[in-house]
């Protein structure tokens, strides 16, 4: 009984132990995961298991975002998951985000994780038109998103209409002109076939390039009200603080970098910005939520800290992963120029594969035509041989005949009649046998000569079949194959070796790889300028060839803008946006 109980009692303490837990799931943008978390559990918690999961280690640009009543928020590291507005309803989701974007993403992005990450967030929001993109960039983009999930195009793969399935293209730009599908396929495939060589990775960089120059890329909007009730925009990003006119979201009438900004306060909905120069106005402004507010105040706090650390030395672990993402990148190129070899010397080996197939083929066919002149030697020997053999009884027939007419001759004389008639008959006929008999020697020895002539031909025909027999026998006896013993091209010295050894494959590095490394990214900036020029008389190009197919009452009034800002000479360029408030720094704020 005693027993009994305290079993009852072990298993009610342990049923207590047992921690409470709730289903996460997390929305990443390519994946969907669940967690079991633990009711305790904060912000921190859950967003570390994420990112241990994907194996992100450059976790300061993300975070995990959720809805409330149609207005974005972040969960918050330092307070419990279940304490946030969310529903309770399980699973709870959460979607695992870009909160903050880089200035430079060459520069900035590391792992190749984070640039994927990146670059399928930002090709969302350019396809949903949530980020402006012009019609002719909108091609080279999704050119550089074709490389990164087909890789190099092989027209033999590659066949007209492969991109039908494909979104690749804002609705915008599509509607925009007089272009059926296949004109934008062929558009988009021609730039394609531009990116051989690039890995996946490296065609994502690129598209992260170009969309960083957008206007829009990175910037959160929110509507606000200045001090006067003027209806405004403010846009927070990596660069600064931006005002901008409601309708139009791609050229801020004023802009506060990070830098020129000494302080930002927020108290009862409003919030103040204090410039570094004192001859600039202070700009006050409000929003109408609060969570809009506390969500500004989080993207300010968050943007200006990495807008400073970016200024600083890299930590110890951003050195490490810069390390090891150069090695990485060292390796992959090796590994690259080692399967373009390999590549270069299967080409070659199938080349000399079908010179080899070329030839046998020949071969045989003179083999064929070899064998069929010996049949017709062989028969044309026969026939001589028949034809000698007839003429040599016929000469032996009419040798017969003319002795036959040489003993009748004799026999004629030894018989011939006294009387000169009979005589002179006798002569007559007489005569007349040896004509007969002069003719028959005459026609014996001529086909005499017939039959010499004949031995003799067809001592050539055989002559000819040895021949055509000994050639044969040359042809059956060349090697089909000859041996070929290809001798590898030594490696430049300054390309570390590789030893393959069953399936392993081991390498080193060595002090000449990094700096014909280093070279080589020096040769590549440079190539990168020229490519830029290139690119954007290719930009020009398209921008006129589709101008005649443009649709003027589908412009959007972000078209028009884009429109008159690159007739006034405007780029697109944030970089050179941001600049514009140094300017303007020193006369007061109207807005």
């Amino acid at each position: 009984m005693a027993g009994a109980i305290a079993s009852r009692m072990s298993f009610s303490s342990l049923k207590r132990k047992q921690p409470k837990t709730f289903t996460v799931r997390i929305v990443t943008m390519d994946a969907e995961m669940e967690f079991n978390c633990e009711m305790k559990w904060k912000g921190k918690d859950l967003f570390d298991l994420v990112c241990r999961t994907l194996g992100l280690r450059e976790t300061w640009f993300f975070g995990l975002q959720y809805t409330i009543k149609d207005t974005v928020a972040w969960l918050k590291m330092d307070k419990k998951v279940l304490d946030h507005d969310v529903s309770k309803e399980e699973p709870v989701t959460f979607h695992f985000l870009a909160k903050f974007y880089p200035e430079n993403a060459e520069e900035e992005l590391v792992q190749e994780i984070t640039q994927h990450l990146f670059f399928l967030q930002v090709k969302k929001q350019i396809l949903d038109e949530k980020v402006y993109c012009p019609p002719e960039a909108s091609v080279l983009l999704a050119s550089y998103a074709v490389q990164a999930k087909y890789g190099d195009y092989d027209p033999s793969v590659h066949k007209r209409g492969f991109l039908a399935q494909e979104e690749l293209l804002p609705k915008r730009v599509i509607n925009l002109y007089q272009m059926t599908p296949e004109m934008w396929e062929e558009r988009i495939t021609a730039w394609y076939a531009e990116h051989r060589g690039r890995a996946r990775d490296e065609a994502e960089m690129e598209y992260l390039k170009i969309a960083q120059d957008l206007e829009m890329y990175g910037v959160n909007y929110f509507a606000i009200r200045n001090k006067k009730g003027t209806e405004l925009l403010l846009g927070v990003d990596a660069l600064g603080l931006h005002i901008y006119d409601p309708e139009n979201r791609l050229t801020p009438k004023i802009s506060f970098p990070w830098n020129e900004i000494r302080n930002i306060s927020y108290s009862d909905k409003e919030f103040t910005i204090k410039p570094l120069d004192k001859k600039i106005d202070v700009f006050k402004f409000n929003s109408s939520k609060l969570r809009v507010n506390k969500l500004i105040l989080q993207l300010c706090i968050g943007n200006h800290d990495l807008f400073m650390r970016r200024r600083k030395a890299d930590s110890l672990e951003v050195q490490q992963m810069k390390a090891q993402a150069r090695e990485e990148k060292a390796r992959k190129q090796m590994e690259r120029q080692r399967l373009a070899r390999e590549k270069q010397m299967r080409e070659e080996a199938e080349r000399t594969r079908d010179e080899l197939e070329r030839r046998l083929l020949q071969m045989k066919e003179e083999a064929a035509m070899a064998n069929e002149a010996l049949m017709r030697s062989e028969e044309t020997a026969d026939l001589l041989a028949e034809k000698a053999q007839i003429t040599e009884e016929e000469a032996k027939l009419l040798a017969q005949k003319a002795a036959e007419a040489e003993q009748e001759m004799q026999r004629i004389k030894a018989t011939a009649i006294r009387t000169e008639e009979e005589k002179r008959l006798m002569e007559q006929k007489v005569l007349e046998a040896e004509v007969l008999a002069l003719k028959m020697a005459e026609e014996s020895e001529r086909r005499a000569k017939e039959a010499d002539q004949l031995k003799q031909d067809l001592q050539e025909a055989r002559e000819a079949e040895r021949r055509a027999k000994q050639k044969l026998m040359e042809i059956a006896t060349k090697p089909t194959y000859p041996p070929v013993n290809p001798i590898p091209a030594p490696l430049p010295p300054d390309i570390p070796s590789f030893n393959i050894i069953g399936d392993s494959l081991s390498f080193d590095f060595k002090d000449t790889d990094m700096k014909r490394l280093s070279m080589e990214i020096e040769k590549e900036k440079v190539e990168y300028m020229e490519k830029s020029k290139h690119l954007q008389e290719q930009l020009n190009e398209l921008k006129t060839e589709i101008e005649a197919l443009k649709l003027k009452e589908r412009e959007t009034a972000l078209d028009i803008l884009h429109n008159e800002n690159s007739d006034r000479g405007g780029t697109s360029s944030k970089h050179n946006t941001i600049k514009k408030p140094q300017a303007q720094g020193r006369r007061p704020i109207c807005i």
